[in-house]
Formats: C-alpha cells, structure tokens, sequence
C-alpha cells in the first residue's frame, strides 16, 4: 500500500486537484442558481412549495440515474457531470436558505418596512445578514454533498479522485482501490471540517 502511495502520489494529487476544479465550478454555478430561486421563492410561498416540491423530487433520484438521463443529451465527462451536481444542490441550498429567511423575526421586517424600506432591500439588508447561520449551513451541507458525487462523476469520464478507485475495481488493484477510497473519504472530511471551522455558527459544532 505505502509503495503505491510512494510511486503515484503524483497521480493522487492530480486527481485530487481536477476533483476540487470540478466542485467548486458546481458549487459557484449552484450558489448563484439557488440564489435567484431564493429570491423567486421568498416572494411567494405556493411557488416555493411547488419548487421545493419537485427539487425533492428530483433530489430522491440516486445519482447514477441522474447521469445516464443526461448523457444522451449532454454527452460523458464534466459538463454532465456538473449539470447533475447542480441540479443536485439546489434542494439542498433552497431549504435551507428559505428556512433561514422564514425564521427572521417578521417583527424586524415589519418594522424596516414601515420605515419605508422595499422588499428587496429588507431582503439584502436585513433577511440575509440575520439567517446568514442558515445561509452557511447550507453552503457547507451542498459543498460536502458535491465533493461527495463528483467521486461518483468519475464513472462518465469526468475525472477526480474517483477515477483511481473506479480504476482500481475495473482491473482488481487493491492499492488503487484503497487509496482511491481512502482520499475521497479524507477529502469529504476535510471539507467538512473546514468549512464548519469558517461557519458564523458560534454554537458547538
């Protein structure tokens, strides 16, 4: 096992790099998705409901699944691969942004509005500054999910630190099963670990 890791720690860190590339272009195209769905949603809660209703929906739908559907459409590697994990994030950072918009005090926004402020300006001044705990936890819920599938994303030539394992089953490699496993596992709980580390939460974790 250490031999391998010895001979292709190089291939390791390359596979680790084009799986970082690959979640945080979907995590930058998800966060600006989810926050014009937000914006939509907080205006209206029967479109919220149907939105968030059909993104759970979609949610239910296990990843694989997800990929086959749209390769015929969009062909193998990382633009499925990306389309998927968006689609993905957005159930995730939807709920959790609303819940915290919901949870601001409506005595607050009440009073910002009778002091004349317009509704997107209670929105960007003073909904979003309070339920930035729930704003983050969502971010870091997504963030973990999508380095998570993007191993996954490997088995349409997308690329990451799946490539190693998916590898290392097609031909029986042990090392590269294990170290392929084992990096992708480090990598989830590292990004977890991070990004709970920078959340605003001052709570225990």
């Amino acid at each position: 096992m250490t031999e391998y890791l010895i001979k292709h720690y190089d291939d390791l860190a390359e596979a680790a790099l084009v799986h970082l590339q690959l979640v945080l272009l979907a995590m930058v195209c998800s966060l600006v998705l989810a926050a014009a769905l937000t914006v939509v949603c907080s205006c209206s809660g029967k479109i919220a409901g149907i939105v968030t209703g059909l993104l759970a929906m979609i949610y239910s739908v296990p990843s694989l699944a997800m990929f086959a559907l749209l390769i015929p459409l969009t062909g193998l590697g990382k633009t499925t691969a990306v389309i998927v994990l968006v689609i993905y994030n957005q159930y995730l950072l939807l709920q959790n942004f609303l819940a915290g918009l919901d949870s601001v005090d409506k005595g607050v926004t009440e009073a910002a509005a009778g002091m004349g402020m317009t509704n997107l300006q209670i929105l960007i001044k003073i909904r979003l500054p309070l339920a930035r705990e729930a704003l983050a936890a969502g971010i870091r819920i997504a963030l973990v999910s999508t380095v998570s599938i993007a191993t996954i994303a490997a088995s349409i030539n997308a690329g990451g630190l799946g490539t190693i394992l998916f590898d290392g089953l097609r031909t029986m490699n042990i090392p590269k099963i294990v170290w392929g496993s084992l990096a992708s596992a480090l990598l989830v709980i590292l990004t977890d670990r991070v990004t709970r580390f920078i959340s605003p939460h001052r709570g225990p974790a």
